[in-house]
């Protein structure tokens, strides 16, 4: 059983795990037991407009331990893992100088992780004009065709089934004339190396865990998220970062009269434990190295 009198005081502490684990009620007991500040680690939890659907901590919550990188930037704004490496690196930098609290760092973003424990690769932006041929491409023809195109290096490290991956990748080799692997390769050393941090990830039973997502959805639903989606409606934006919040393109076919609402909670509940498995499969692959939190 992980016991909380364990943890190394003097070390920031690292807690991935999948959507409704429970990792951000962990987080905020390490920090409220022994000190430190909670980071977000989460894609989802920096939008300003995704309070109650991206299960961001509560008022109250915030009110227990200092939280830091939640719901700071407005739709429309650019935000990449690079984005949040240089938010971070100067929270990390005044707790090694000894002027600021303990990092505790937790989110479901598994990418987030492995930059800032591995290192990221210091790719250059991507040209607008790029970016608009990639998206038409995407939405004309699938993203099949700009996988064909990936240098055999890229294409063999690349999610095939997924769709941003793959027009990531492509943008990458059109802009730079580089595969997205030599840019990975050429990784300079991360910001926070596993040896310098203590890190886990929440494990969870499948069946628990599709329990808690469907249980939490309901919750969400009672606590306000349709009106978030009203409130984003005139703005909404499916190929947008801010928009990728589960459950959030299903509520928006909801209030647009494409679904009746008892559907539109089904099929978010079934993207949010879709969701699920996607973390579970990058965590299992990525981070065999980090120590496991079993929950019930």
């Amino acid at each position: 059983m992980f016991d909380l009198a364990t943890l190394p005081a003097d070390r920031p502490v690292l807690i991935a795990g999948p959507t409704a684990s429970g990792k951000s009620a962990l987080a905020l007991d390490i920090a409220t037991q022994s000190g430190g500040v909670v980071v977000n680690a989460d894609a989802l939890q920096i939008w300003n407009c995704w309070q109650v659907l991206s299960a961001r901590p509560s008022v109250e919550e915030e009110a227990r331990a200092p939280h830091l990188l939640y719901g700071h930037l407005a739709p429309g704004q650019e935000y990449s893992v690079g984005h949040w490496l240089r938010a971070l690196a100067p929270i990390l930098a005044a707790h090694r100088a000894g002027t600021g609290p303990r990092p505790i760092i937790t989110g479901g973003t598994g990418l987030y992780f492995t930059a800032l424990t591995e290192g990221l690769a210091e790719i250059p932006a991507t040209p607008p004009e790029v970016r608009e041929l990639a998206d038409s491409r995407r939405m004309a023809e699938g993203h099949e065709g700009m996988l064909s195109e990936l240098d055999p290096a890229t294409a063999a490290r690349v999610d095939p089934l997924n769709p941003m991956r793959v027009q990531r990748a492509w943008e990458v080799m059109q802009a730079t004339g580089r595969g997205l692997a030599a840019w990975q390769d050429d990784t300079p050393p991360p910001l926070l190396p596993l040896t310098d941090c203590a890190a886990f990830v929440v494990q969870m039973d499948r069946d628990t865990l599709a329990e808690r997502i469907d249980r939490r959805f309901d919750l969400m639903m009672e606590h306000g998220a349709l009106d978030e989606v009203r409130a984003v409606l005139p703005i909404w934006d499916e190929t947008a970062l801010w928009a990728r919040a589960i459950g959030a393109p299903e509520l928006v076919a909801y209030l647009r009269g494409e679904l009746d609402l008892d559907e539109a909670i089904t099929r978010a509940k079934a993207a949010s434990r879709q969701y699920a498995k996607r973390q579970r499969t990058w965590f299992r692959a990525r981070m065999k190295d980090w120590h496991n939190i079993l929950r019930g």
